[in-house]
């Protein structure tokens, strides 16, 4: 069963819809923030935990990116009423531009912090080392070390998922507003990799903004009020 948190908000304008990280949850900083701003300004919010993670059901080892993708639609159809602005962090900005891409009468723009579509082919596999490739293919899994926390399993059912999900090939269509915040010094996702994707997107309204001095999380204060401030500009623009 899917965890979420959602206030239905008390004033005419668009939901949001927060969409974590891979081996994230509803719990961080910046999800934490923009609710409490959502909720003081009336906005409708939403925030779940993907199967796996969290305080969702299910096991994180068996999630690919199908499943994750699945839970995004599943909430954002039984969920959410009226236009909503997806603000997906990371591989949350994967599920985001999937979700507007399913269903683009319910997206009405796009805040993408570090999105990370395609990570599983584009930057986890040749980031991974030839024994860690070996593993993954052989025993099915490999646990990859974290600047964050614990490792992370990486499996072969994950890598072999997400390659019939990827959209960075293409161009991308959505015409709604786009806003990406990308830090400089991202260790995870290049900024080079964000800015390939300025360049596939169709939305006329977009608006890229690299931090010189940014890492990959984007959780400090500053970055915090860089983000609220810009989905306060994109719920004007919607």
């Amino acid at each position: 069963m899917i965890a979420y948190r959602k206030a239905k908000g008390t004033t005419p304008g668009p939901g949001f819809l927060w969409l974590s990280g891979f081996n994230s949850d509803m719990q961080g900083s910046k999800v934490l923030a923009l609710e409490a701003w959502a909720k003081e300004r009336g906005n409708p919010f939403l925030a779940f935990d993907y199967s796996g993670h969290g305080e969702a059901d299910g096991a994180f080892v068996d999630g690919t990116i199908s499943a994750w993708r699945e839970d995004t639609l599943a909430v954002l159809d039984a969920l959410t009423d009226g236009p909503q602005i997806l603000v997906g962090s990371s591989m949350g900005g994967w599920m985001a531009l999937l979700a507007a891409l399913a269903r683009p009468e319910k997206v009405a723009g796009l805040v993408l912090i570090a999105p990370a579509p395609d990570f599983t082919q584009k930057l986890m596999w040749p980031d991974l080392s030839a024994e860690a490739k070996a593993e993954i293919m052989n025993a099915g899994v490999h646990m990859q070390p974290s600047d964050y926390g614990d490792p992370v399993p990486i499996t072969k059912a994950l890598i072999e998922d997400g390659e019939q999900w990827q959209i960075m090939d293409a161009p991308i269509a959505f015409d709604g507003p786009v806003r990406i915040l990308q830090g400089k010094e991202d260790p995870d996702v290049p900024w080079t990799h964000a800015l390939q994707l300025v360049e596939l997107m169709a939305a006329p309204d977009l608006i890229f903004s690299l931090i010189k001095d940014g890492d990959h999380r984007l959780s400090r204060e500053e970055d915090i009020a860089r983000l609220i401030a810009t989905c306060g500009e994109i719920s004007e623009r919607v």
